[in-house]
């Protein structure tokens, strides 16, 4: 059994995950911020915390993940101002890698988007880019820590049953894939010592997603 908290527990692949670690016999913990959350997360039968890491500093957001193994980071603004999707996406998200460093949490996953990365080319007038600039920083700040990680880049998401198979790529085209097989890549490279140091791009696609780290 491996302890694992995932941050932006109410989000779509967050509950996915959830549901998909727990029926695996481990011991997961979901922040949400909003109180009436709750009950959606412990149907997943995750433990539901209330911590707006929005909000938390550093040191704080350590005192809720301390004692894990792992966090998964599936927290977002969803699509909100520029000066939010900053303060979550990119300040939050660095917060929670210090935390865990300064916590002893050894792994972290982040759930990041395909094409993420310093020179993502997105104009500046573009809706768009407040998004891409703060995955890009969290992202290499991740890269740069001590711990464990692995960053996932799926392409477009979509709301389409899993079909539990995924192409992977540093140079696919962008297509799209289910937030079901997104949760299950989460799930497998949790469990997965392979996959640590490593950026995952992928889209849907031939290969089963249990054959990925064999």
């Amino acid at each position: 059994m491996t302890r694992i908290v995932i941050v932006g527990g109410h989000g779509k692949i967050a509950l996915k995950l959830a549901a998909l670690l727990t029926t695996a016999g481990h011991e997961v913990t979901s922040l949400v911020r909003n109180p009436d959350h709750r009950d959606d997360v412990a149907a997943t039968g995750a433990a539901p915390v209330v911590a707006d890491v929005e909000k938390l500093s550093t040191s704080s957001i350590g005192d809720v993940i301390a004692g894990h193994d792992v966090v998964v980071w599936s927290a977002g603004a969803g699509g909100g101002s520029p000066e939010r999707t900053y303060a979550v996406d990119r300040d939050a998200a660095i917060r929670s890698i210090d935390a865990a460093v300064a916590a002893g949490v050894p792994r972290y996953v982040m759930v990041s988007y395909m094409g993420a990365k310093t020179d993502h080319g997105v104009p500046e007038d573009n809706s768009f880019f407040a998004y891409a600039e703060s995955k890009a920083a969290a992202d290499e700040h991740l890269r740069q820590s001590s711990l464990g990680w692995t960053i996932l880049g799926p392409s477009s998401l979509t709301d389409d049953p899993g079909t539990g198979a995924i192409e992977v790529g540093d140079d696919l085209e962008s297509g799209s894939v289910p937030r079901d097989d997104v949760a299950a890549v989460a799930a497998a490279v949790i469990e997965a010592p392979a996959s640590v140091g490593r950026t995952i791009q992928f889209n849907s696609g031939p290969t089963p997603i249990s054959d990925l780290f064999d």
